[in-house]
């Protein structure tokens, strides 16, 4: 089993997650390869909260290029994690 650091990456800031904090969801960056589940127990050790809903999606990485090379970005994955009501996960700046 691996540990609740290696799954979750980070907390997403952007102006769509700062919507869905209002809604008590967040939006984490995760392991491509974790499923639901150990995305669900990861949140609820990493940050002491209780988890009510997690869903994911992948992020397909860019073609982009630099200078006369194309190049690839790589692939990531993304929860949307819906904490039980009042319940809050701290975000440093």
């Amino acid at each position: 089993m691996r540990s609740p650091s290696e799954i979750v990456k980070g907390v997403r800031q952007t102006e769509k997650g700062a919507r869905l904090a209002l809604l008590d969801q967040y939006l984490i960056q995760v392991a491509v390869d974790a499923n639901k589940i150990e995305i669900r127990e990861a949140v609820e050790r990493l940050f002491n909260v209780k988890v009510r809903d997690v869903n994911t999606l992948v992020c397909r990485g860019k073609w982009r290029r630099l200078n006369y090379r194309w190049g690839r970005r790589s692939d990531w994955k993304k929860a949307v994690v819906t904490l039980q009501k009042g319940q809050k996960i701290e975000v440093k700046e």
